[in-house]
């Protein structure tokens, strides 16, 4: 299946840091691109070598023949020697070098400068909406989430997904050096797991994992630069609205992930979760379309003290588009009262949108459009 990602991989001549969470295709994406020279850290013998002599990669490349693509993949298992292709770059090495990590933490623990000027920095994240067209199965995404190897899969999806899960505890706490605390980041796991998506309180998320409340910031950071979770902060107007949250939510990478650590992936789902899950996928589809190509909008999300939501804010510079997720195939007059109230507060000119699973457009009385979820993401791909 051709990704978003390949044809600009393809197509410059730039040096590429492509992140993503394990498991996402990115060693497969950068194979088929033909490097002559591949140093693949995940193995454990290449791992021990050039942790002991970082120096080795100068070495190689000098007598490689002429001009060519060299792949490192999982470089954040060696960090040192990011800095050291940042090195080759300044003394003016033909090569061009296409990196991969799955975990920023690790880079930024070692040193390494993640951002050196001619390095482009690109994400892959889970498949797409996009690249998986509307032949997508959105029950089976939003149960097993979208991984290629697991939604792919029709047979034994849901087992490669209880590996993934468990690998990913197992593995990313010993590299975290977490491992006299793995108790602790396994209650906060499941805790975060079940948070994905809400607004979060970190006393609460504390009290139920039975942990310090600055251990569990400490854990949610490790969840972010591992690329497990990422933050979508709350929407904060220019002017002081005491009644607006300023707390930020957290979204685990894929639906299918976070369903594997509440043991809700083998299971039908019920409606409430569903309809959870559905805006869960749909703000993940958003941050997707951001990275990959590069879009330079801002993600927020919007809530009152009163409990007025808005599920998705998107800051497309001189607009904003608020945007309420429902799972259901008819949208009501009352579904709009979270739209409403963050119109009263907004700092731009406003479009609301009310995404859903039904098969019409929908016009209201205040401006509001409520939009099948297809059209939505396809008409967003074509915006800016």
């Amino acid at each position: 299946m051709d990704r978003d990602i390949e044809a600009r991989l393809r197509g410059t001549t730039k040096h590429v840091l492509l992140l993503g969470p394990r498991q996402v295709g990115k060693s497969t994406l950068c194979r088929s691109l033909g490097p002559k020279y591949i140093l693949n850290l995940a193995d454990e013998g290449a791992f021990l070598s050039y942790s002991k002599d970082p120096g080795r990669l100068r070495r190689e490349l000098a007598v490689l023949d002429g001009p060519s693509l060299v792949l490192i993949d999982e470089i954040q298992r060696v960090p040192p020697l990011l800095n050291m292709v940042q090195a080759l770059l300044d003394e003016g090495c033909p090569h061009r070098f296409l990196l991969t990590g799955s975990s920023a933490r690790k880079l930024k623990r070692g040193g390494a400068n993640l951002l050196p000027g001619r390095i482009l920095l690109e994400y892959m994240d889970p498949l797409s909406f996009w690249e998986l067209g509307r032949s997508l199965d959105l029950d089976r995404a939003l149960q097993l989430g979208t991984l290629p190897g697991i939604y792919l899969d029709s047979k034994e999806g849901a087992d490669v997904l209880d590996g993934y899960a468990a690998t990913y505890l197992r593995e990313e706490i010993q590299a975290e050096a977490l491992s006299r605390n793995l108790g602790a980041y396994a209650r906060f796991l499941d805790v975060a797991a079940e948070a994905s998506g809400r607004w979060i309180n970190y006393s609460k998320v504390a009290s139920d994992s039975e942990l310090p409340k600055e251990t569990v910031r400490r854990f949610y950071s490790i969840l972010e630069d591992t690329l497990i979770a990422f933050r979508l902060p709350a929407y904060r107007p220019k002017r002081s609205h005491r009644r607006v949250s300023q707390r930020d939510r957290f979204l685990f990478f894929d639906t299918g992930v976070r369903n594997a650590l509440l043991g809700l992936h083998r299971h039908p789902l019920s409606p409430s979760e569903r309809g959870f899950l559905f805006e869960h996928w749909i703000i993940l589809q958003c941050l997707t379309l951001i990275r990959s190509r590069h879009k330079p909008w801002k993600l927020s999300s919007y809530r009152t003290d009163a409990g007025a939501e808005v599920d998705l804010v998107i800051d497309q510079g001189k607009k904003l588009l608020a945007v309420e997720c429902k799972s259901g195939s008819r949208v009501h007059e009352t579904d709009l009262r979270g739209l409403r109230s963050f119109e009263e507060v907004a700092d731009k000119p406003v479009e609301k949108r009310i995404v859903y699973r039904g098969s019409s457009r929908q016009k209201f009385s205040k401006g509001e459009v409520a939009v099948p979820y297809e059209d939505f993401l396809e008409s967003l791909a074509r915006e800016g």
